[in-house]
Formats: structure tokens, C-alpha cells, sequence
């Protein structure tokens, strides 16, 4: 199994342990288990946990942009087609992080459009750790 196939493995089994039983079941231990390997064998892939909970995050932001992007393919310029596929994409998830999630993006996007940050550096650095809350929270 190549390197990458391993990846979407590994982060395939995360999502279904966050998905079915919360972020306190997301352990390298568990994940290992579930995966049939020894937790070592893990590091190998993923430096830790949070390096997991990056990539899913990444990965759901990437699922969202295709959903968007599939949209204004098949009906160019039409805000009515973006805003179903948003809504069709984010009623996927459960409904309590569906609100967090676009609460926290909006809320941040308002902010930094209103010089609400003391400094560039200060919202990479509270966006990147509202996006790691959320997504350890239950993607």
C-alpha cells in the first residue's frame, strides 16, 4: 500500500471514530487498533494527533470547496446553485457543528474585514485554532 493510500486509510477510520463515537474515542491507540497496526506504525503517516485532526479538517474543507466548486461548474455565476450546494453540504453534518462552524467562519471573516486583529499573524493564528476546535470537535 503506497504512502498515501495508507493516509486516507488512517484518515478514513479517524473520521468514522469522530463521526460515530465523539473526539474522546480518537486515539493514535485506537486508531491503530481499528486499523489493524500497531500505534508506532501510525507516527509513520501522522507526526501525533493533531497532525490527524489537521488533515480531516483539511480534508472537510476540501470536500466543502468541491461541493462549491461542482456547483458553479454546473451553473456558472449562479449564487442560487452555490447557496444550495453550501446548504446540501452543511446540513451533512451534524446540525450543532453545522452552526459552530459557520458562526465561527462568518464571525472571523467580519473581524478580519473590520480590523478587528491586532496584526496579520494574530488571525492565521486564531483561525487556525478555532478550525482545530471545531474539527476535533465531532467533523
Amino acid at each position: 500500500m503506497t504512502d498515501r493510500a495508507r493516509q486516507h486509510q488512517i484518515l478514513a477510520a479517524a473520521r468514522m471514530l469522530l463521526e460515530q463515537e465523539g473526539p474522546e474515542a480518537l486515539t493514535m491507540r485506537r486508531l491503530a487498533g481499528l486499523l489493524g497496526i500497531t500505534a508506532p506504525s501510525l507516527y509513520k503517516h501522522f507526526p501525533d494527533k493533531s497532525s490527524v485532526v489537521d488533515a480531516l479538517a483539511d480534508a472537510m474543507l476540501t470536500e466543502t470547496a468541491e461541493a462549491l466548486e461542482a456547483a458553479e461548474t454546473a451553473a456558472p455565476g449562479s449564487f442560487p446553485a452555490l447557496a444550495t450546494a453550501y446548504r446540501a453540504h452543511a446540513l451533512a453534518p451534524d446540525d450543532h457543528l453545522a452552526r459552530a462552524a459557520w458562526a465561527f467562519a462568518h464571525g472571523m471573516v467580519m473581524m478580519e474585514l473590520n480590523n478587528r486583529f491586532p496584526t496579520p499573524e494574530s488571525v492565521t493564528t486564531a483561525w487556525t485554532a478555532g478550525i482545530t476546535a471545531l474539527a476535533s470537535s465531532r467533523l
